[in-house]
């Protein structure tokens, strides 16, 4: 398998769209990980809402935070360089990933 290459600048999760991110939805999945464990997905502004309801509906969003703010808080942390893993919570403990949804179809 080739290995995928990050992209130059931080797109939406929402499946075949290459939007730029304007939004983090943090979220965890109480099943599986620890309640300040929190993942990430980006939106863009047209896929904020169906990628916030697809989380919701599940119980797993948590919060929704401009991309701007959270990358600022991120800087403003003592949390390390995760360059090549998408955004970090200032207050996670290095658990943080952005994930794609898988299994929806955002267009």
């Amino acid at each position: 398998m080739f290995p995928l290459e990050e992209p130059a600048r931080p797109i939406c999760s929402a499946k075949g769209c290459r939007a730029d991110a304007r939004w983090v939805l943090a979220w965890n999945n109480p099943k599986l990980h620890t309640p300040e464990r929190r993942k990430t997905w980006l939106a863009c502004d047209e896929h904020r809402e169906s990628l916030g309801q697809f989380l919701a509906v599940r119980g797993f969003l948590k919060d929704t935070v401009a991309f701007d703010a959270w990358t600022a808080a991120r800087q403003g942390s003592d949390a390390p360089d995760t360059s090549g893993s998408g955004p970090r919570s200032a207050d996670d403990a290095g658990s943080t990933e952005i994930a794609t949804p898988s299994g929806t179809d955002q267009a």
